[in-house]
């Protein structure tokens, strides 16, 4: 169910690490639920993170920048 909360999205690739200390991780998720509901896209989150979780996102519709290597 969508509420207030956020929309359900669930980790399906942990692609690395991100932030000047490496305190964020980059993430591929499919949205579960709302308007773009089977969606995947690419976000930064904070905290330990594995494959399978389920996040609440505030926001769908924006994506983190893709990673590069230098």
């Amino acid at each position: 169910m969508v509420d207030e909360n956020g929309v359900p999205a669930e980790v399906i690739e942990v692609i690395g690490t991100t932030g000047m200390h490496g305190e964020a991780t980059q993430i591929k998720c499919r949205i579960l639920e709302g308007n773009n509901k089977g969606r995947i896209i690419t976000r930064n989150c904070m905290g330990p993170i594995r494959m399978g979780d389920v996040l609440m996102l505030l926001e769908t519709a924006r994506e983190a920048k893709k990673l590069t290597s230098r």
